[in-house]
């Protein structure tokens, strides 16, 4: 079974993701290794984002299981975070829901700026990652080489990859009839994500080059550092300096207040965070004008705000093929189990034949012919039950019928490979 931890800029500080970042993907090892309730384990770490992604073999593992106890403490051994943190800060994903949301998540679906192109090599690295270190498992290695693949599909067949950056683009075209000469502002950027790196290039390319930045967790001097702009701690000072203000954090609370900004004269403030960092109080001050992205999202291309739902169906029908395909092989030993048997008994029918010297090789062949045709339609029943999640009443026949205990056959071979070996004995 599949199982997912993951701590995102939703639900978890930027500390704890930090030091996730730095020392959870090393602890995929010794997880595996530790326990035998974890058979593979692949981790997704970034600034913005903690994954672990773990085959079970727990058929109904849930937030309270074993794998789940065994990775937090692992996770946490290896991060500093403490145990009772890190479990508060993430959410378990399990069974089929695990693939809906990898393939989301590779896609650039769950970013800060949705569609980024970054996220999509992160998942591939991570898989290169568990595999150098020999924690991956068939499961997981499946799942991540098609997310991977949903991951380009999306990217070619929607716009999802330009629908963030495009509202970037889109607010400061709006905010362009207010602003007459960019090159003039005075521009204050709150934030040091995506969105802000967006935001800072597409302020550049208009022209504005009077651009300081402010974090609130810390970062805008080494921000400012790499883009040649002026970091700030003090975000009073910076407000009342500025004539255009950028906001795009991914902080919880409003960062801008009625407070903050009373007094302000002439103040265009552009709120692209999420969740919003502007206090809507804001929009009643005199002199100050709120551009949010409700109301940015009004003047989109229709195409623009469609590419998310667009790209979630693609999403959404990748993981249902997925999840179908690994419920049809979950039923293969079932019929290999099925096959056997019927052939077993066909070959001591056989010998018997020969026994009694009534048996040609062309009344074999016929036989044997006849035995994979009426073997085709449980085969094809078998992968109807599946798709539908009926693969347990399929065995449960084979149990009543013939008594055969499809549990105790171990075997690879798919439902594919079984249809072509009944059509090269037809």
């Amino acid at each position: 079974m599949l199982l997912c931890l993951t701590a995102n800029h939703r639900n978890a500080s930027f500390d704890i993701l930090e030091k996730l970042s730095v020392g959870a993907p090393s602890a995929a090892g010794d997880l595996v290794a530790g326990t035998t309730a974890v058979s593979g384990a692949v981790v997704l770490a970034t600034c913005n984002r903690f994954e672990a992604y773990l085959e079970v073999d727990e058929p109904e593992a849930s937030a309270d299981s074993s794998a789940v106890d065994a990775t937090v403490d692992a996770m946490s051994a290896a991060s500093g975070v403490s145990a009772a943190e890190l479990r508060d800060s993430v959410t378990v994903i399990t069974g089929d829901a695990v693939v809906e949301h990898l393939f989301s998540v590779s896609a650039g679906l769950e970013s800060v700026v949705i569609g980024e192109d970054e996220i999509s090599g992160q998942v591939r690295r991570a898989l290169e990652q568990a595999r150098a270190a020999g924690t991956t498992s068939s499961g997981l290695e499946q799942l991540f080489q098609r997310a991977s693949t949903t991951s380009r599909t999306v990217k070619t067949t929607t716009a999802v990859g330009t629908a963030g950056r495009s509202l970037v683009r889109l607010a400061l075209e709006l905010a362009s009839s207010r602003v007459t000469d960019w090159s003039q502002a005075r521009v204050l950027m709150i934030g040091t994500g995506s969105y802000a790196g967006a935001s800072h290039a597409a302020l550049r390319d208009r022209g504005a080059d009077d651009i300081t930045v402010y974090s609130p967790s810390g970062r805008a001097a080494k921000f400012a550092l790499s883009r040649g702009i002026r970091p700030t701690t003090d975000l009073a000072a910076a407000i009342a300096a500025a004539d255009v203000i950028v906001s795009c954090t991914i902080v919880e609370g409003h960062i801008l207040t009625a407070e903050l900004l009373a007094g302000s004269q002439r103040t265009l403030v552009i709120d692209l965070g999420l969740p919003r960092n502007v206090d809507p109080a804001v929009a009643e001050l005199e002199g100050i004008e709120l551009l949010d992205l409700e109301t940015i999202s009004l003047h989109a291309p229709l195409e623009e705000l469609n590419a998310t739902t667009e790209a979630r169906s693609v999403v959404g029908q990748a993981a249902a093929a997925f999840a179908a395909a690994e419920a049809e092989q979950s039923l293969a030993p079932a019929v290999v189990a099925l096959r056997r048997h019927i052939f077993d008994l066909l070959d001591a029918e056989i010998d018997r034949a020969r026994g009694r010297g009534d048996s040609s090789p062309q009344t074999e062949a016929a036989l044997r012919h006849l035995a994979s045709v009426l073997l085709h339609t449980p085969s094809v029943r078998a992968r109807e039950h599946a798709r539908v999640g009926e693969a347990q009443a399929f065995t449960d026949g084979l149990a009543a019928l013939f008594g055969i205990d499809a549990g105790t056959t171990a075997t690879v071979v798919s439902l594919d490979a079984i249809a072509g070996e009944r059509q090269g004995l037809a």
